[in-house]
């Protein structure tokens, strides 16, 4: 699923993304995802940010603070950032796991800035793909997610995207969407976006470059 953006920043482009609504749903699909997330609530699953996390695994820096994300987001993105990035991630392990860990919080920081209902999507998107029910019904992912294997997740991402139900298809592209733009819109990245960064004289003449 390594769906490439031509990406120049990764703050703006979240801006961007910010501007339009992932899910269009529809009434029937808002009231679906609302009834699924209020369920996980009450069956145990937390709406509450991970916040500092130690780095065990793939996990991040523990001078992080998670302030959207919570500890099964991010095992969710843990497992469908290798089949959404690709080749495109490192293949040392120690860099692989430092490039999803600073991809899931760049992903983190990006949607705490999004407006309240993209978030509210977001949260139920989440909410729906982390709650056991609805993740072997409707995912149909069997495993939890940090068991599932990258065979797994793409397989799972391609029937999402092609599937004939809409409240899919979105769910596809929010997922994708901000994945990439978290990842290629990494200055370490820039280079695999075809991007070569900003011009040097613009570097030199502007302060805020230097202190980025």
């Amino acid at each position: 699923m390594n769906d490439q953006p031509e990406v120049r920043s990764t703050s703006s482009d979240f801006a961007n993304l910010d501007r339009r609504s992932f899910l269009k749903t529809g009434l029937g699909g808002a009231i679906f995802l609302g009834t699924v997330s209020a369920t996980a609530g009450l069956s145990g699953c937390s709406s509450t940010p991970a916040g500092r996390v130690s780095a065990v695994g793939t996990r991040m820096d523990a001078s992080y603070e998670f302030r959207f994300l919570t500890s099964d987001d991010i095992q969710l993105f843990e497992a469908l950032l290798p089949a959404i990035i690709g080749p495109g991630l490192p293949e040392q392990p120690q860099a692989r796991r430092m490039a999803i860990a600073g991809t899931i919080e760049r992903i983190d920081a990006g949607i705490h800035n999004f407006g309240p209902a993209n978030q509210k999507e977001l949260r139920r998107l989440f909410d729906l793909l982390n709650f056991g029910l609805t993740r072997v019904t409707i995912a149909r992912v069997w495993s939890s997610w940090p068991k599932v294997t990258t065979e797994e997740a793409d397989a799972f991402l391609e029937r999402w995207r092609t599937s004939g139900i809409g409240l899919f298809n979105n769910g596809y592209i929010a997922l994708t969407k901000i994945s990439n733009v978290a990842f290629y819109g990494y200055e370490d990245f820039w280079h695999l976006s075809g991007y070569p960064g900003p011009p040097k004289w613009a570097v030199d003449a502007l302060p805020q470059f230097q202190n980025a």
